[in-house]
């Protein structure tokens, strides 16, 4: 369920920032996103795999905090961020 680092490294380049940036909002809320959708996928098959659901449910929060404080400080990023990820629709 992990992310592999080059499909970790292409997130990164899709939402940073600047050159640098590598753990900005916008690019910590692509990387939930894309391992929430991987463990989901995983969740469909094993239903009794408890521990794993547990963890999605701490991963959809920590993204939820951050998508509340992304709308907070930078509503047109946030606009722009749930409509490249498709969430939120």
């Amino acid at each position: 369920m992990s992310l592999t680092q080059a499909r970790k490294q292409e997130l990164i380049n899709q939402h940073q920032i600047h050159g640098t940036d590598t753990g900005s909002t916008d690019v910590q809320i692509a990387t939930l996103t894309e391992k929430i959708n991987r463990l989901s996928a995983h969740l469909k098959i094993n239903k009794n795999d408890h521990s794993s659901r547990h963890g999605l449910l701490n991963m959809i929060g920590r993204r939820k905090a951050l998508l509340a404080y992304l709308q907070a400080h930078h509503p047109d990023r946030y606009r722009s961020l749930i409509a490249q990820l498709g969430i939120r629709g």
